[in-house]
């Protein structure tokens, strides 16, 4: 959609086995975002966020915070023309 803002997002730190994937699936839904949310060889979080720039933000400002578990390092943003998929998906 026009004025859609879409990012890629890298997420570090405790991310990886306390349920970060599914808890950012249900987060970005909620904010109505696309995209999809993935593990990382390395022990990363990639996201790809695609909707209304406000909510992009957010949902971005959330990603730091993460999942009660989650202990987070960094969030490294990229905008991005990737295309999104129609809903928001977690991928292996």
């Amino acid at each position: 959609m026009t004025g859609d803002r879409t990012c890629r997002v890298r997420v570090t730190g405790r991310v990886q086995g306390v349920s970060y994937r599914a808890w950012t699936r249900a987060k970005a839904t909620d904010l109505g975002l696309t995209g999809w949310v993935r593990n990382e060889r390395d022990g990363s979080v990639s996201a790809l966020l695609s909707g209304p720039p406000d909510q992009v933000a957010e949902m971005i400002r959330s990603m730091k915070e993460g999942p009660d578990v989650a202990r987070v390092a960094a969030v490294d943003t990229l905008e991005s023309d990737e295309q999104a998929p129609d809903r928001f998906e977690i991928r292996r």
